[in-house]
């Protein structure tokens, strides 16, 4: 949760400054990939997490191998 706080926080303001002071486009398109980088990244963990803990049977090491091929799959 802090770093979903970080996230809205700190890109979502920046981006929002950006428009509100009519920033170069480019400016403000880098801005939100960057946010959007962030975005993806935390999306990732928290996909991971749930392949590992709840996709897979619980009961399994969280890094077997049943574990780990799933969530290749997901990836693809």
């Amino acid at each position: 949760m802090v770093r979903m706080a970080c996230l809205e926080r700190g890109q979502v303001d920046s981006i929002a400054k950006a428009l509100e002071q009519e920033h170069e486009c480019s400016v403000i398109l880098d801005t939100i990939a960057a946010f959007r980088g962030s975005f993806d990244s935390l999306m990732a963990e928290i996909l991971e997490s749930h392949i590992r803990f709840r996709v897979v049977n619980p009961d399994l090491d969280p890094r077997s191998q049943q574990s780990e091929n799933v969530f290749k799959i997901v990836l693809v």
